[in-house]
């Protein structure tokens, strides 16, 4: 059984529970606790509960009550199976089964008084009305409401950010880890139909549960990358986005504003894409080098013959003590190796001694010159 069919079942019974004649303040406690647990809980219970009531306007409608009147619980008039002049009350508190009977005869349960008989109809008779009855239930509710929730309706959304500076792993509802970088930001909204990531700001590594029925989806923007199982990071930039794709393969959606061949594309791993107001370019690397572009996960940097330009954004990414560079002729100079994103100064000092660059300090501004 799946755990949406067992979250529904509970609720149904919590539902029985309540509208039997033995509910107490410490079962409404319990039943409280049960749905604050999770908002599916919630859901499930509101949907069940429409269907409860529901059953309660129909079960007036069978037993002959004028529009717009529901007889007190326990007691109902008559049925097109007693005599008229009768009245009929209930031996014992309604049970889920006796609900969806009485939806088509106009009872409660399968037993009724009868002046001071008992009056038992035949089990073949009640189990058919049950069936119709269930099916009435399903006919009214199942396709307004059910298929509603399960298309179109959140079941969990949860906001996610870091500090600059600061990292962050996040255990996602359907099973799935991400892994937020600094200064990141993300919404999640995890419904029966697919796993929505809104990658607001910064960026952010998933390793996505397998579900073939439920794609896992990260926007940026109007822009899309897709999986259903896989390991992968999105970064989102000023002007577009980078995806590093490390296990499986994701689909990218890059938005109707591309050339009709980059609108979708396939990424395997090893595979770095970056989208930008120009187009897509795809770099087609070893997986352990795609790995290291997402070292910032255990707080290091790479750089292999990067532009300074560049080495000097990254690091920008992470800490509050912003790198300047003075002039285009700095900029352009190549670096290299294996760095603490958390130590600015240790690179500056590389920098100071192995390329003669003079750093200039501006309070929270370290400007780099040529010597």
């Amino acid at each position: 059984m799946d755990s949406s069919t067992k979250i529904e079942r509970t609720a149904a019974g919590w539902l029985a529970r309540r509208d039997a004649n033995t509910w107490s303040d410490e079962d409404q406690a319990e039943l409280n606790v049960w749905l604050e647990t999770a908002i599916a809980h919630r859901v499930a219970y509101i949907r069940l509960q429409s269907a409860w009531q529901q059953a309660g306007r129909l079960k007036a409608l069978g037993a002959g009550v004028p529009r717009g009147q529901i007889p007190s619980k326990g007691q109902w008039t008559l049925s097109p199976f007693f005599s008229h002049g009768e009245a009929v009350e209930e031996s014992s508190p309604p049970t889920v089964s006796g609900q969806a009977e009485s939806l088509s005869n106009g009872v409660v349960s399968g037993w009724h008084r009868h002046g001071a008989k008992q009056l038992r109809r035949p089990r073949s008779k009640r189990r058919g009305w049950l069936k119709m009855g269930l099916l009435a239930v399903c006919l009214l509710l199942a396709v307004p409401l059910g298929l509603g929730l399960r298309r179109y309706t959140a079941v969990q959304s949860t906001a996610y950010s870091t500090p600059m500076g600061g990292t962050q792993t996040v255990s996602l509802d359907d099973g799935s880890q991400a892994v937020l970088s600094s200064d990141s930001s993300v919404a999640a909204a995890m419904s029966r139909s697919e796993r929505h990531i809104d990658l607001q700001q910064g960026e952010a590594f998933f390793e996505v549960a397998k579900d073939a029925q439920r794609p896992f989806v990260v926007a940026v923007g109007d822009r899309r990358v897709i999986a259903v199982g896989t390991r992968f990071s999105v970064r989102r930039n000023a002007d577009g986005l980078r995806v590093v794709v490390t296990e499986g393969i994701v689909r990218l959606e890059t938005g109707a504003d591309m050339p009709a061949q980059q609108r979708v594309m396939r990424l395997p791993a090893g595979s770095v894409a970056l989208v930008g107001k120009n187009g897509v370019s795809i770099q087609s690397v070893p997986v352990d080098k795609a790995e290291e572009y997402l070292s910032w996960r255990s707080g290091f940097v790479v750089f292999r013959d990067t532009s300074l330009a560049d080495a000097v954004a990254e690091f920008n990414r992470y800490s509050a003590q912003k790198l300047v560079v003075n002039d285009a002729q700095t900029a352009a100079i190549r670096v290299g190796g294996h760095f603490r994103l958390s130590n600015t100064e240790a690179f500056v000092r590389l920098l100071e001694q192995g390329f003669s660059i003079r750093p200039e300090r501006l309070g929270d501004r370290i400007v780099l010159h040529s010597e």
